[in-house]
Formats: C-alpha cells, sequence, structure tokens
C-alpha cells in the first residue's frame, strides 16, 4: 500500500473542508463513493452546501460534471438523450443526455416521476444508457450523487425501495455548528484553491488499491451476519427489534460494506479490514434500506439508530 495515494485523498479532503465548512461526513462520503464507484443519496435542507460539495470534488478530482434540476415535468430523453432526424442528412443522429458524464448531480431526485427514475436506476445499475436500439457504455467512473429534501413532500414522488436499494449510503445532511457557519462568511478568500488534485487515473489506481485490502473470513461472516440481522425471520434476528422492523437489507448491502470497509482500512493505512471499519459505515449503507414498522415510525424510531443496534449486537 503506497502511502502517496492515501496522502493524495488526504488532500483532496482537506482543500474540500476549507471550501465546504461544517459538512466533513458529506465530503468524506464523496471520495469513498468515487473510490468505491457507488451511488450516494444526500438529504438536508436547502442552502447546505449539497451542490457545492459535489461540484468542488469533481474540480478536485478533475471529473467532468453535470448538475440537472429534476422537476415533475422532466423526461427521460432529458437526462439520457435522444434521437434527432437531420433533414439535411437524411438520417438519425443520437443527441446525448447529461447523464453522459463522471459526476451526475441528481438535484431533488425524488421531484421527478417514476419514467425518469427509472431511466437513471439503469444507468446507476447498468452502467450504459439505451437510446433508440443502441447501447451506449458510461464513462469510468460513473458516479450518482442525488439529493433529496427531507420535510418537503408536496409535489414529490418517494423513491422507491428499489431505487433506495441501488445507493451505496444514503448521508443525512444537518446544519453546520457555529465556527463553521461563521466560517462561511470568509468563503470568496479561497475561491482561488480548486486547482485538481487527483486524475481519473489515480483514482482507478487508488481502487486498486483499495481492492488489496485483505479481508479475513472472520470479517467477512460478520458483515453478512449484521445484514442477516436486518432481516425478520432469519436466524440472526434479534428479538429485541420484533416490531420495529418490516424488512431488511438486500445482499447489495454486505456488498458495499465490504468495499467501504476495505476503503476505511486503506485510509487508517492498515492493509486489512477491523470490525470499526465496518461499523463507521453500518448506519449509512444499512439505514435506508431497513424498512421501519408502521408502529415504530410512528414512535420516531429512526432506521439509522437501529441499524447501528443490530450491528453491535453481532460483534
Amino acid at each position: 500500500m503506497t502511502d502517496n495515494s492515501r496522502q493524495k485523498v488526504l488532500s483532496v479532503l482537506d482543500r474540500a473542508k476549507r471550501i465546504v465548512y461544517g459538512q466533513d461526513e458529506m465530503l468524506d462520503s464523496i471520495i469513498a463513493a468515487l473510490v468505491c464507484e457507488g451511488h450516494l443519496l444526500i438529504e438536508g435542507m436547502p442552502g447546505l452546501g449539497k451542490t457545492l460539495s459535489v461540484s468542488t470534488m469533481s474540480k478536485l478530482c478533475d471529473l467532468t460534471f453535470k448538475r440537472v434540476q429534476f422537476t415533475p415535468d422532466l423526461l427521460p430523453s432529458d437526462l439520457v438523450g435522444t434521437m434527432v432526424y437531420s433533414q439535411q442528412k437524411e438520417e438519425f443522429s443520437t443527441k446525448f443526455g447529461p447523464i453522459f458524464t463522471q459526476l451526475l448531480l441528481a438535484d431533488e431526485i425524488n421531484r421527478s416521476p417514476a419514467k425518469v427514475q427509472s431511466a437513471l436506476l439503469e444507468a446507476m445499475a447498468e452502467k450504459q444508457v439505451t437510446i433508440g436500439d443502441s447501447t451506449h457504455k458510461l464513462s469510468s467512473p460513473f458516479v450518482v450523487l442525488a439529493t433529496q429534501n427531507p420535510i418537503e413532500q408536496e409535489g414529490t414522488y418517494p423513491l422507491p425501495e428499489a431505487q433506495l436499494d441501488r445507493f451505496m449510503m444514503k448521508v443525512q445532511v444537518n446544519y453546520p455548528d457555529f465556527e463553521a457557519e461563521k466560517s462561511i462568511l470568509d468563503m470568496e478568500k479561497i475561491k482561488d484553491e480548486m486547482a485538481s488534485i487527483l486524475s481519473t487515473d489515480d483514482i482507478l489506481s487508488i481502487r486498486e488499491e483499495v481492492e488489496k485490502v485483505y479481508v479475513d473470513d472472520k470479517m467477512k461472516d460478520l458483515i453478512v451476519k449484521i445484514v442477516r440481522a436486518t432481516r425478520p425471520g432469519d436466524q440472526h434476528f434479534s428479538p429485541d427489534f420484533k416490531g420495529l422492523v418490516q424488512a431488511g437489507a438486500s445482499p447489495r448491502a454486505a456488498i458495499w460494506l465490504h468495499k467501504l470497509g476495505r476503503f476505511n482500512a486503506f485510509m487508517a493505512q492498515r492493509d486489512y479490514v477491523s470490525p470499526d471499519d465496518i461499523m463507521k459505515v453500518v448506519a449509512s449503507v444499512l439505514g435506508h434500506r431497513i424498512i421501519l414498522t408502521y408502529e415504530a415510525t410512528i414512535d420516531g424510531q429512526n432506521a439509522r439508530d437501529i441499524a447501528v443496534k443490530i450491528a453491535q449486537k453481532m460483534i
């Protein structure tokens, strides 16, 4: 494991945290998404730096970046592209949509109807897009960072469980603390700090290094036990959570715990994964995959907190 790669990642985070104040968890999650090539769902109130974080990271990592504002009248062709007929040439040509980028910011994803969400779903799952009769591969890395407002529900289309499961992690963005909010007032001073630090080749080579991190069979057992313990009816499911959980996480959750555990070990300068590396991301990976019962929701239970409690019982 070369320390140079890790230092570059730390340099990106350090620079980003001097531009986006008080949102360290979101920035850490974005770099993890880029290295692991997973998609990120960012939930938070407007004005908390979600768009700024994504555009900042795209510049620091020298990635192509496009933003799509999701609205109720958005069409799948507005996102993926369409076939255009040229009268002059008497033939159809492909007009590519904004999805053909490395970093796509899907702003307020829950504002668009199911047709648009399903078009995005194919791109997220298959890393390819179908326009007309042709299938086009997307560039690598291809990462979707989607945002949604947690309280404004009027005129929104909540993401179905199948689409939520496509997201590697869901990150909750909260208001910055007092000092961080005060620092935002001096933002004009640091706008010149946007030179790229990482390249696409750097990200791909870091990914290779992360994949070399050793995961012991005991760690793999722990990951699978944690995921299975979220499913009512499974032998690992604790009676303590009976009546709270309606449905648990899919095997996709285990894949992401495995990948993110390796990434966390890499960032901690270790060549093996420890339980702490897994626990660090349990809330973000499992929180949006666990479906709570109606009673638990009424009681104000939080799926992220329950995910952590379930995982702690397995260690």
